[in-house]
């Protein structure tokens, strides 16, 4: 992990209230994951125990303590998108990805009127059947 770039982003947030959590989001973005060290050099610019951060990292499904180099899905799982379908598509979308995409299920992506939705990257698709599903997890 970049010490530089890790500095930068604690130096971002530095005297922040409630300064945790962005970091660790800055940080997943920047590398992919919140290893130990980045725990660590985070626990002590807050003046934290590296147990305190750890739980908070390992609380969330957004951070991961490894980076993951596959393409990622994320399908809505939330009550709006099951009422439009979206369990009956999450086999499909796993059977597509098999190995080489992570599906990842999330709650709320925010377009509930136009469920079932996913989103890849900062991309959002939305009014998913089985066929465009599988066809947006082949193009990733």
């Amino acid at each position: 992990m970049g010490t530089s770039e890790l500095d930068r982003i604690i130096a971002a947030h530095a005297g922040r209230k409630g300064a945790l959590l962005p970091m660790l989001h800055d940080t997943q973005h920047a590398f992919g994951c919140v290893d130990a060290a980045a725990e660590r050099a985070i626990a002590q610019a807050l003046n934290l125990s590296r147990a305190e951060v750890h739980g908070v990292v390992s609380f969330y499904h957004d951070f991961s303590a490894a980076p993951d180099p596959r393409p990622c899905l994320e399908l809505c799982g939330a009550e709006a998108c099951q009422a439009r379908g979206v369990n009956a598509l999450l086999a499909a979308a796993r059977q597509a990805a098999g190995e080489r995409v992570r599906v990842k299920t999330v709650y709320c992506l925010g377009v509930c009127s136009a469920g079932p939705a996913a989103r890849t990257g900062d991309r959002l698709h939305a009014r998913l059947d089985e066929e465009t599903l599988v066809n947006l997890v082949n193009a990733l």
